[in-house]
This record gives C-alpha cells, sequence and structure tokens, in this order.
C-alpha cells in the first residue's frame, strides 16, 4: 500500500491539517504504520498514543492504532489526557519505545495533528520527511500488534508534586493561585493536580470541549487571559496560570493582571534554579530562543549561568538541551523545559509547579517577581504573509545584506535563525516561520523613539527584498 500525505501537513515540528480536507483516517493509518515501520527498524516494539479533546481526536486514534498495529508494533492506549503525559508515559517506562499524541495544539477546533517522541528523542524536520517518503513509496513492514490499556494519570499527577519536594509546606499554604485550563486536554489532570497542592485553588474551564467555548487556547495571546485576570481580581488572588489546548505551553499573569511572557517566566524559574544549586557547582547553560528578551540573557548571566540563544521550534530546544546538558530552556511562545529533576519536555502543568515552588523558595510573591524585570519597550510577534517559495529565498538575501554591508548602525549580527541585529537602539529579528507561509518579526529597545527605528531597519530590508510588512499582514 502506497500513500501520499497533503503537501501542507508535514510540518517542521509535527503533522498537522485540517480535518477533512487535509487531514483524515487513512492519514492516521498510514503515518501510524509508517512510524511503527521506522520503530521496528530501530529495534523498538511499543508506541504509547494518546489524544486530545478535539472532536476529531477519537475517530484518528482509532486509525492510528490500526496502523502501528498493522506495522508489527504494540500499542499502548493512554487516553485523553496533555501531550506531556504521553511524553511521561514515553519517559518513565522503559517497555515503551516511542509515542504519539493526537492534537491540534491551539490551533482552531477544525485542525488536528500529531506529536510524536521516538526512543526517547523528539521525531521531527527529517523524521517527518523520512516517514512521508516511506509511506509514498509504500515501504512498510508488516506484522500484527497487540493493544493494551494504560491509566496512567494517577502517576503522573503524582510526578508533577515532586516538582514541590523539599519546600516547606507553610510556605505553600497561604498561596492563592488560579488556572485556566481553557477547555483544552490538561483540564482533568488540573483538576487532579488541584486537589492534591497546599494553599486555595481556584480553577476555570477543566471541561474538555472541543470547540472551546470560552476562549481561544492560547495563552500567549493576550485577549485569551482576559478570564483568568478578570478571576484573579476578582478573588485578590496572588497569581494565575492558563494552558494551551493540549497542556505544554504555559501563559500567566501576575496578582495585578500584568502578563508574564514566556522569557520573564524563564527569568524567574532561572533565578530559583540558579539559586538553589550548590556554590561550587558548574555555572549551567540555559536556552532560549531568538525570539527572547535581550533582559533575559542579561539576567541569567548575572546570576552566573550561561545564557544561550537557540533557533525557535519545540523540537529544536529539546535536542539542543540533549547535545549542551542545560537543565532549563524556553521559548517566548509558551514552551517551558525542565531536565532539572525532570525529564526535559515541554510541560505547562509542570512549569506551573515550578512557578509554585519558586515564589516559595525565593521567598517574593510572583508580582514581585514579575515587578523586578526590567521594563522594556517591545513588539508582539509581528507576522506578515510571505509566500512559501519567497519567505527562505527572502531571508537568505536580508542576511547576505546584513553580513556583508550591515550599515554603521548594525552592532552585531546573529543568524542562529533568521537575523538577529543589535543597534544602539536595541535589537530587532526576521526569520522565516518553519510552520506557516509567514516571516516573523520582533523588536525590542529602551525608548519609543528607538524602537521605531528598529522597526524601520526592519522595513527597508524588507524593501530592499521586494516586501512590505504593512501590505501583508497574516491572520
Amino acid at each position: 500500500m502506497q500513500h501520499r500525505f497533503h503537501p501542507t501537513i508535514l510540518r517542521e515540528y509535527d503533522i498537522r491539517g485540517v480535518i477533512g480536507e487535509t487531514l483524515g483516517a487513512d492519514d492516521a493509518r498510514a503515518i501510524g504504520w509508517a512510524f511503527g515501520t521506522l520503530l521496528r527498524e530501530d529495534g523498538g516494539r511499543t508506541v504509547a498514543v494518546g489524544y486530545d479533546g478535539r472532536i476529531s481526536s477519537p475517530m484518528l486514534e482509532h486509525a492510528l492504532v490500526e496502523g502501528i498495529n498493522a506495522s508489527g508494533c504494540d500499542v499502548v492506549r493512554i487516553g485523553l489526557g496533555p501531550t506531556p503525559m504521553l511524553y511521561y508515559a514515553e519517559a518513565s517506562d522503559e517497555q515503551i519505545d516511542g509515542g504519539i499524541q493526537i492534537t491540534g495544539s491551539h490551533n482552531p477546533p477544525n485542525y488536528n495533528g500529531f506529536k510524536m517522541v521516538f526512543r526517547g528523542r523528539p521525531f521531527f524536520g527529517g523524521d517527518i520527511q523520512k516517514l512521508g517518503k516511506l509511506a509514498a513509496d509504500g515501504a512498510f513492514t508488516s506484522g500484527i500488534g497487540s493493544v493494551a490499556t494504560l491509566d496512567i494519570l494517577g502517576k503522573y499527577i503524582e510526578r508533577l508534586l515532586e516538582g514541590l519536594a523539599g519546600i516547606e509546606p507553610a510556605k505553600l499554604e497561604t498561596l492563592r493561585v488560579g488556572w485556566d485550563a481553557g477547555n483544552g486536554a490538561a483540564g482533568p489532570a488540573l483538576e487532579a493536580l488541584a486537589a492534591r497542592l497546599p494553599g486555595e485553588h481556584h480553577l476555570l474551564f477543566t471541561d474538555v470541549d472541543g470547540h472551546f467555548p470560552n476562549h481561544h487556547p492560547d495563552p500567549t495571546v493576550e485577549a485569551n487571559l482576559a478570564d483568568l485576570r478578570a478571576l484573579v481580581a476578582s478573588k485578590n488572588l496572588d497569581f494565575g496560570v492558563a494552558f494551551d489546548g493540549d497542556g505544554d505551553r504555559i501563559g500567566a499573569i501576575d496578582g495585578t493582571g500584568r502578563v508574564i511572557w514566556g522569557d520573564q517566566l524563564l527569568m524567574i524559574y532561572a533565578e530559583d534554579l540558579i539559586k538553589s544549586r550548590p556554590k561550587d557547582q558548574e555555572s549551567v547553560t540555559i536556552i532560549a530562543d531568538v525570539k527572547a528578551s535581550r533582559a533575559l540573557f542579561n539576567r541569567v548571566a548575572e546570576l552566573g549561568g550561561e545564557p544561550l540563544m537557540w533557533k525557535t521550534g519545540h523540537s529544536l530546544i529539546k535536542s539542543k538541551m540533549k547535545e549542551t546538558g542545560a537543565p532549563l530552556a524556553g521559548e517566548m511562545s509558551g514552551h517551558v523545559f525542565f531536565a532539572d529533576e525532570y525529564y526535559g519536555f515541554d510541560d505547562a502543568l509542570y512549569a506551573g509547579i515550578r512557578l509554585l515552588a519558586a515564589t516559595a523558595r525565593l521567598g517574593r510573591s510572583v508580582t514581585e517577581l514579575r515587578g523586578s524585570i526590567p521594563p522594556m519597550l517591545n513588539t508582539p510577534e509581528l507576522r506578515f504573509q510571505v509566500d512559501e517559495a519567497r519567505k527562505f529565498a527572502a531571508m537568505e538575501e536580508i542576511t547576505q545584506r546584513l553580513t556583508t554591508a550591515p550599515g554603521a548602525e548594525v552592532t552585531s549580527v546573529d543568524t542562529t535563525d533568521g537575523v538577529r541585529v543589535d543597534t544602539a537602539d536595541g535589537w530587532w529579528l526576521l526569520r522565516a516561520s518553519n510552520t506557516q507561509d509567514v516571516l516573523v518579526a520582533r523588536a525590542e529597545s529602551d525608548t519609543s523613539e528607538g524602537l521605531d527605528r528598529l522597526l524601520a531597519q526592519i522595513d527597508a530590508q524588507l524593501a530592499a527584498s521586494g516586501l512590505d510588512r504593512t501590505q501583508s499582514a497574516a491572520h
């Protein structure tokens, strides 16, 4: 049997498409069969399978399991839950060799997709392209696999609670926290977790509903935090935590309603981690993506850590953590990765626990921790449409110009992921998205005038490549 996927669904970090248009049961079956084939060729045998709360997820799960079994691999079904629970199943059980989570993450309700882990490492990029070629060639192994069901939620909750180990209960019992599951897959796990936590906890939208009736499940968009902000204000809570649709990205606000962005959360986690380590230990590497504030990299260095700027993308960050041995990493998008006392994958529930731990260990409220972060003027992520065939070519042209004739105002150019340009005014970033036909820009300065000058430099580079940021806004 040969199978060709719609060309848009094999993404850099995962597989994702629109149900009934670019993604369906036949695709899920082929994904399972191809993944199982690759696993068998690598000496593996058993695949854990989980799914999120989207309407299409049970249908895709049924077909995926059929495909995995057809390859001769066995399946362990863990059922409905957040993506990090699937990662936990794979990481904590030596009998499980790989895992697939069916999830549309923070995409609209008519989307769905697959996030994969293979023999303890992220499955992305070239792995996904190899899976697509294998399916197109019909080069599947065949066999008859078994299916077992595993209720892992209880063990997962126990493991999350270990993030509070060693902290005096009295330091946690006074905390009052709001949590917003956004009707996503983290809801039931959040209910079970909050029931075990010291302190006072108020939960929003823990009922799993693939229509997302209350708000879109993307906590990095400030408008989606309105309900949590209202809860924190009405109950006078210490802070609030929100999750995306599959529970691998975190958003947060402090007690005054200020958003704590991804790089600001990482500053808090970094301070807690570094100050908790024995003084005679070697300096630790802490990774952030190229979109993070300069204040983060400066703060990590001030604390005695080694800041490392790396490419955007949860799979790329996880791979760099393994390579460097970094105990902590994060992205502006709300993916936070703890290898310190944990497994190194992105788990928003665990990140929420570690925020409780940080405020208790550092002896300062989350509002105080947020307030101590230096104020910077920065743009949100500016995304604008550029044809898939043009976006990488345009970035090559811009990179070439900036590295050969940067101009007097440029002090340095970092090409880790796109271009990140430092000037006396601050910095600006321009990179091609790996998942959409867009370019992404961001800029940060100490002054509004400086920010305007940085944006003008971005526009000048775009214009030199025949592009106009204001005429091609992505929605």
